[in-house]
Formats: structure tokens, sequence, C-alpha cells
């Protein structure tokens, strides 16, 4: 077995010599497209909330539109949850129906 492999027992339990940590899950917010929302306001969140450059956010409103869905960015669970979150609180705040989920990667 290789020295990376060794296990040790340390009070009785098996610990493996080397500690592997492992990345957050990623995961993606999802912008869905109504029948309502402005493409303004789409971009106008892409642009502050995801902070995308102007023609990319430009390029996913107009992928909602034409798709019915895009990707709005990919973050750990708890970032994508409060972006997601906060897309809702505007939307509402604005009288939209626009839909933002979260979903693993």
């Amino acid at each position: 077995m290789s020295p990376k492999r060794q296990r040790q027992t340390e009070g009785g339990v098996a610990t493996s010599k080397e500690a592997r940590a492992r990345p957050p899950a990623r995961h993606k917010v999802l912008l869905h497209n109504d029948d309502y929302t402005t493409q303004d306001f789409v971009t106008g969140v892409l642009e502050t909330i995801f902070r995308l450059p102007p023609d990319e956010a430009q390029r996913r409103m107009l992928e909602v539109h034409q798709r019915g869905v895009t990707i709005a960015g990919v973050y750990s669970r708890e970032v994508a949850e409060s972006k997601a979150q906060k897309v809702i609180e505007l939307a509402r705040a604005r009288d939209f129906p626009f839909l933002a989920t979260v979903e693993p990667e």
C-alpha cells in the first residue's frame, strides 16, 4: 500500500494520513422566461446581481427570451440560493413574476 493510502490508528479509530478536502458542490442559478418581466429588468439583474458585463448580460437576456431559461451563474449552494432569492425579491418589488431557481451543476 502506498504511503498516501496508509491508515493509522488513533484512539482506536482508523484515520487516513492524508486529509482530503473536497471543494464545495457547485450550483447553477437559472433564470426563467415569462410573458411579463421586461428585458431591461432581466438585463439589469444580470449586470447588478450577477456582475456580468453589459454585452454578456444582453446575450443571456436574449437566451432567456428565446429559449425560456439561461444560466446566470454557478456558485456554492449558499451563494446561489442568496442570489436567486435577491432576484425574486427585486422582481416582486416591481410586480414581475420573474423566476430564478437553483440546481446542482
